[in-house]
């Protein structure tokens, strides 16, 4: 059974850093494709960084490119996102997703996902 477990949300100050981690079990973990999601109510849930199986290669939805990096420990089946420069409209419950299957590319499409933790949520006082 896939568990997918986020943690390190919380509340800090625009101009702030948080580091999120992402625990998966149950799946061949350097073999799948990771990436963060976020939402807030009433709105589709928006990718906002991933990361390749093979290569590492990283992707960035434009709001956050400079500010968040996202990596991965396949030894330690851990996915990253560092935060940095935060602002009030970073706030959102944070989701970690791996890859629906194994070896495929990641994307921002919710369907290339097929496991979900439960989220962690990030708010950004101004």
């Amino acid at each position: 059974q896939v568990q997918v477990v986020e943690s390190g949300g919380g509340l800090v100050q625009a101009g702030g850093s948080l580091r999120l981690s992402c625990t998966v079990s149950g799946l061949t973990f350097g073999n799948y494709a990771l990436g963060w999601f976020r939402q807030t109510p009433g709105k589709e849930r928006e990718g906002v960084s991933c990361i390749n199986w093979v290569g590492g290669r990283t992707f960035y939805s434009d709001s956050v490119k400079g500010r968040f990096t996202i990596s991965r420990d396949n030894a330690k089946n851990t996915l990253y996102m560092q935060m940095n420069s935060l602002k009030p409209d970073d706030t959102a419950m944070y989701y970690c997703a791996a890859g629906r299957s194994a070896n495929i590319a990641c994307s921002f499409n919710t369907f290339t996902y097929g496991y979900w933790g439960q989220g962690t949520q990030v708010t950004v006082s101004s």
